[in-house]
């Protein structure tokens, strides 16, 4: 298990969501609308071809998020 952010994970790796930081707050209140909290299990499913954004796979939801919006996120990587 490791410990970075969210934009470190790689294609397959399942992390477990840690925290999201406050600042900026319009994209912490997205990404919890969108299922993103803390202690929710994250699965890393692929990166478009310029490696921006990637999709991840939240419960049974898939979302696109670009490396900048995934820097703030903190994970556990599995």
């Amino acid at each position: 298990m490791t410990l970075a952010s969210l934009a470190d994970a790689t294609s397959g790796d399942r992390c477990v969501v840690l925290e999201i930081a406050p600042e900026p707050a319009e994209l912490q209140s997205r990404l919890y609308a969108l299922g993103v909290i803390p202690g929710c299990l994250l699965e890393i499913l692929r990166f478009a071809p310029l490696g921006d954004p990637m999709q991840v796979k939240v419960g049974s939801s898939f979302i696109s998020i670009r490396k900048a919006e995934a820097r703030i996120i903190a994970v556990e990587i599995q």
